[in-house]
Formats: structure tokens, sequence, C-alpha cells
């Protein structure tokens, strides 16, 4: 795996921290900008519409510009978002903050992932993406406890600084470790680009992508409360429990990653069943402290297992258009942790109780099932092509290995 493909990593763990840490900062927030805490998490909104919109526009918007450019403008524009939050004096230039913020963050997936992809052969896509999404792994397992201990002890502001100098370490790493990746013999076009969503199997993809992420973030959203308010834990345990899913996310990165590229819908489909399997587990025990913990962890590895599948399907199946794919991808992940939320959020206005957000997140799970057993029938009828790699913006050759990467 070739180096630079772990510095972008590096890259998402400052993303992934910025993205989540929100969570637990929250009443600080409210309280010196004097907002309610129901404002003051518009600002986890923003953000994710942020990651959904942006994902798409900024990837048609640099699909000419070459990669490792586009890498070092995003990845310095996310930073100058993070010193902007810092010194926000007022929630409505935080708002704005957090919604550039947001923009530079999904151009930064979309791009990196295609640039991850462009540097290994087919055969190793899921690994790759595994380790970008390991760096989101460890935002949920470091970043954010150590976001919300900021806050608790220097002030919220004291965590975007702390994301904004980890931006910056990610900047250093991208300019000495990033290689050029040549321009493709063929200049990528918008109307080529936009050709895969003709495909059903990129809407099946997601479809399937959208349902598996809202599924799970469906009840996680609501795992403090649930944690204790119907298992009966002390909110002291909630932190832990948070971090202990982020563990079980990093071990499900790893294994999906290794396993995903020999067998991709394998993976997918069980990873998925899995998760459905923990959710409707949780919903069942959710009153049990013990059950609660333990499936915590066991949810986070069945959903982060899948993160990997999903990611190089949609490579896959969009093969002339990377870029545009990476973007979809995003978008999709970002689609689910926003739909999941909102159904949690729905279903408990309706009085159904917290440990009813599994139950909904279940149904939302088995259909990703079903739309995924209808994607593997589908695959499994047409004549697929010869293996060749495929890259955003580099030319139709053999992948970079980690020493020519390196140079």
């Amino acid at each position: 795996m070739p180096v630079a493909v772990y510095v972008l990593g590096l890259s998402v763990f400052a993303l992934g921290t910025s993205e989540f840490m929100l969570s637990g900062l929250l009443p600080p927030i409210a309280q010196d900008m004097d907002v309610t805490i129901p404002q003051a998490g518009l600002l986890i909104s923003a953000f994710a519409i942020g990651m959904v919109v942006g994902a798409p526009l900024l990837a048609v918007a640099t699909l000419r510009l070459p990669r490792r450019t586009t890498l070092i403008a995003l990845i310095s524009l996310f930073g100058l978002g993070q010193v902007a939050g810092a010194l926000a004096p007022s929630y409505e230039l935080l708002f704005a903050s957090r919604v550039v913020s947001a923009l530079a963050c999904a151009g930064f997936w979309a791009v990196g992932a295609a640039v991850a992809i462009a540097m290994v052969d087919k055969d190793q896509r899921a690994r790759a993406m595994a380790v970008m999404i390991g760096g989101l792994s460890v935002a949920n397992v470091l970043g954010v406890p150590a976001g919300a201990f900021l806050g608790e002890n220097l002030g919220w502001r004291s965590a975007f600084w702390s994301v904004g100098a980890a931006s910056a370490v990610a900047l250093v790493g991208i300019l000495a470790l990033i290689p050029d990746i040549p321009r493709p013999a063929v200049r990528p076009t918008l109307a080529r680009e936009l050709r895969i969503y003709r495909d059903r199997q990129v809407w099946l993809s997601i479809g399937v992508t959208a349902l598996a992420a809202g599924g799970v973030f469906c009840a996680f959203s609501y795992l403090s409360p649930l944690l204790t308010e119907v298992a009966g834990l002390d909110a002291g345990w909630v932190p832990w429990v948070l971090a202990l899913f982020g563990v079980g996310a990093l071990v499900g990165a790893t294994i999906g990653g290794r396993i995903a590229d020999a067998h991709l819908f394998g993976v997918m489909l069980w990873g998925i069943t899995a998760s459905t399997v923990f959710l409707l587990a949780l919903a069942l025990f959710a009153s049990s402290a013990v059950a609660a913990v333990g499936l915590s962890f066991l949810i986070g590895v069945s959903a982060f297992a899948t993160a990997p599948a999903l990611n190089a399907r949609m490579f896959n199946v969009a093969g002339a258009a990377p870029t545009l794919a990476g973007a979809t991808t995003t978008a999709a992940f970002n689609l689910g942790n926003t739909g999941g939320p909102w159904l949690g959020g729905a279903v408990i206005d309706a009085g159904r109780g917290f440990a009813a957000t599994a139950w909904a997140g279940a149904a939302m799970t088995v259909t990703a099932i079903a739309l995924g057993a209808i994607a593997l029938r589908l695959h499994t009828r047409t004549p697929q092509p010869p293996t060749r790699v495929i890259a955003s913006s580099a030319p139709q050759a053999a992948p970079a290995t980690a020493d020519s990467a390196a140079h």
C-alpha cells in the first residue's frame, strides 16, 4: 500500500474529528453563542448537508484540475474553516464556517478517494478505502473524545484550533508524500462523467450505501440517551461507550478492507445482515447495560466492515468516472447520516422511545439488503469486462507502488 494512501487516512482523521466532535460540544457552544441546544445542533446538520451537496459540486468543479493541487487547496480551505470557527464571534459566522468546512471536506473525500484508487491495483481498492475509512474510525476513537475533553477543560474553541493544527500536519504530509498524478490520456468531461447515472447499478449502489449507513446512524445518533435512560448507565460512561463503538469501527474497517476485494458482495451483504441482527438485538435488550455496551461495539464492527466494500463497489460500477464515483459515494453515506437520525427523531417524537430507533434502523438495513441482493443478481447476469485499472486523473496504466509513490 503506497505511503501516500496513509497520508490520506491522516487527513481523513482531521476531517472526521471536525465532522463528529460537535456532539460533545453543543452545551458550551449554545451557552457561549446565546442560542438553544437545538439551534446549536443545526451546526451538525449544516455539516452533513454541506457534505451531501458539496461532494458532487466540488468533484465537478475540480474535474480538470490536477489531483494533488486540488487536495492541497481543499485541505487548506478546510483548515481555514476551522480557524474561522475558532475565531467566530457570532453563531451566524460559526454556522458559515461549518458550511465552508463541510464543502472542503466533501471535496477532499471525493478527490482523495479517487487518488487512493488511482495508486493501487483493482484488487486492492477495498484495502485502500479501508485505510481512508480507518482515519474516520480513529477520529471516533481518539479525535471526538479528545475534542470533548478539550471543550470541557479549555473551552470549545480549543477543539477547533486542534483540528486546524491537525489539518496543517495533513497539508505537510500531502505536500511531501502525495505524488503528482499524471493527467489521463482522455481529458475528463462532465458529460462523460454524468453518464454513470444511466446505470441502474450505480443507483442501486447509492441506495444500499445510504440505507446501510442510515440504519446504523438512526440508532447511533441517539445512543447516549438510550444508554442513560433505557440501559440505566451513568452519563460518565457514555464517552467510553462511544469510544468503544469507534474501536469496533476500526476493527471492522481493517477486517473489511482485507477481505472485501476478494469477496465484495459477501462482505457487503453479510456485513449489513450482521448490522441488522445487532440492531434488532439492541431493540430487544436495550434495558440491559451489558448488552447495550457490547452491541455498541459489534454495531461499530459490522457497520465499518461493510464500508470498504460499499466504496469499492461504487468505483467498480462507475469506473468511467472515478472522481464523480467518489463524490457520489460520499453523498450517499451522508444522505444516510442525515436521513437515519431524522427517522430516529421522528420515531422518538411519536412516543416510541429511544430503543425504537434500533427497530427503525433495522428496517432501513433490511431494505439495503434487498437492494444489495438485486444488485448481485444483476451482476451475475451481466458479462463482466476484463479487469483493468481505471483512475480518476491517472493514465490507464499499472498502478503506483509504495516506492514509486514515495518518489
